[in-house]
């Protein structure tokens, strides 16, 4: 009996503890939901920083996780490359090569290497066939943060370009995982930061993650630069998305969602006098800096001031029309007929369902009161992904760094007890090793 009243004792004391910190971190986050809210840093009694192993410990589980479903995938995606074999009879450029793992580095990864191992040769050379390119494509298209990383890795560890490619976007894809899991966790707590982090590994798309593609790298500075603005790390934030903007033209989304949510911190006399005016400031002015130099000095090199987005329009056929692209697709779907642009029927077929359940994450997400970085980084790459002409079948991936439409999902799953997830991950893991990777890959172009 008494031993009974001590537990209950115990369990109150924990949950008053639990509550006085609640309401701590209640004030140390500002703008961001009370629940799974946690304090910005979080110090010892003697005072000082926590140890980082201390620190580290809470992205154990969501990197485990992540991990092990993303080598579950891969694995299935090995096999089925090796029992189709049509990667055998492709060009290594084009989705081919000599051994399964080859195709990880081809497409979009080829030009990547390319930059990596030559550097850039900026040019707009006109083509005279008047079809649907009339500029020839080119290197610059791509932007350097990423094979700058690789020809550096290069550098480090002796590793050939594509030995180091895979490495750099395996890590970054890690730093990803454990991004999601902080802002989830902010907002639903730890739990659902975990489920959120597995849940990234076997999206849609998420073939490109462990691939020489550039998506992992600019979801890990996306994840982090969110994060940074929710805990007020202004100047952080900034300087991450400036990294960002050498990284992929659509840091555009992120930039601009920075550069919100400084300024309506700005506006605000309780904020202004909380956090002060520079932090945000400095935010707003550096986040865009990467973006527009990279695309001033293309126009530069090249003699074009447009240069860029010239080649995007002439030499890839991507530009933004207002959705009129992916309305053509949907029509096309609806009825069996595949009378558009860069039709695939497998992957433009996966692709649809996702954006018919776009809406409804889209709403989840806002019913949960998200901070404005959050919502208006979404909104934004949804608008920009829907509104651009470009191969349907890739909005799966395009979609990646929409990382914060977990949210939701992940918030619903954390009522699931463990073997229920243990089976969800695992039918997961498995299935993405199509869904995810040879769709894309294979019966696609990612």
């Amino acid at each position: 009996m008494n031993a009974t009243a001590g537990n209950a004792d115990t369990e109150a004391s924990a949950e008053a503890t639990d509550a006085e910190d609640t309401e701590a971190s209640a004030k140390t986050s500002p703008g961001v939901p009370a629940e799974g809210r946690e304090e910005r840093e979080e110090l010892p009694r003697g005072g000082g920083r926590r140890p980082l192993a201390v620190r580290a410990r809470p992205y154990l589980a969501p990197l485990v996780l992540y991990g092990v479903t993303k080598l579950v995938g891969l694995a299935v995606f090995a096999g089925l490359l090796e029992s189709a074999g049509d990667f055998h009879g492709k060009p290594p450029r084009f989705g081919g090569g000599a051994h399964w793992w080859d195709v990880l580095a081809t497409w979009d990864g080829w030009w990547y290497l390319q930059v990596a191992e030559y550097g850039y040769h900026p040019r707009l050379e006109r083509l005279a066939s008047g079809g649907l390119f009339t500029v020839q494509q080119n290197s610059v298209a791509y932007f350097p943060l990423f094979p700058e990383m690789i020809r550096l890795t290069s550098g480090i560890t002796g590793l050939g370009l594509y030995g180091s490619a895979i490495l750099v976007s395996v890590l970054a894809s890690f730093v990803a995982a454990a991004g999601i899991f902080a802002v989830i966790r902010l907002l639903a707590g730890a739990r659902a930061g975990t489920i959120a982090a597995g849940l990234w590994a076997v999206a849609p798309g998420a073939g490109v993650e462990w691939a020489v593609y550039s998506e992992s790298l600019y979801v890990a500075l996306a994840a982090w630069t969110c994060y940074c603005v929710m805990t007020r790390r202004w100047k952080t934030a900034g300087l991450l998305a400036l990294l960002a903007g050498l990284n992929r033209p659509t840091s555009a989304a992120l930039i601009g969602a920075v550069g919100l949510a400084a300024l309506m911190t700005l506006l605000r006399r309780e904020s202004r006098r909380e956090h002060g005016v520079p932090g945000p400031l400095l935010a707003m002015v550096i986040a865009p800096l990467g973006l527009i130099a990279y695309v001033a000095w293309v126009g530069w090199a090249t003699g074009e001031p447009m240069a860029y987005f010239t080649l995007q329009r002439e030499g890839w056929a991507h530009y933004f029309d207002f959705g009129s692209y992916t309305f053509d697709v949907l029509a096309n779907q609806a009825v069996g007929h595949h009378d558009y642009l860069f039709a695939f029927a497998t992957s433009d077929l996966l692709s649809v369902q996702l954006v018919l359940a776009l809406p409804f994450l889209v709403v989840l997400m806002l019913r949960r009161r998200p901070p404005l970085v959050l919502a208006a980084y979404t909104l934004a790459t949804v608008v920009a992904v829907l509104g651009t002409q470009q191969m349907f079948g890739n909005t799966m991936r395009y979609l990646l760094p929409a990382f914060p439409l977990l949210l939701a999902p992940a918030a619903a799953m954390n009522r699931l007890k463990w073997p229920s997830l243990a089976v969800f991950f695992s039918t997961a893991a498995l299935a993405s090793g199509w869904y995810a990777h040879y769709v894309i890959f294979e019966l696609g172009i990612p």
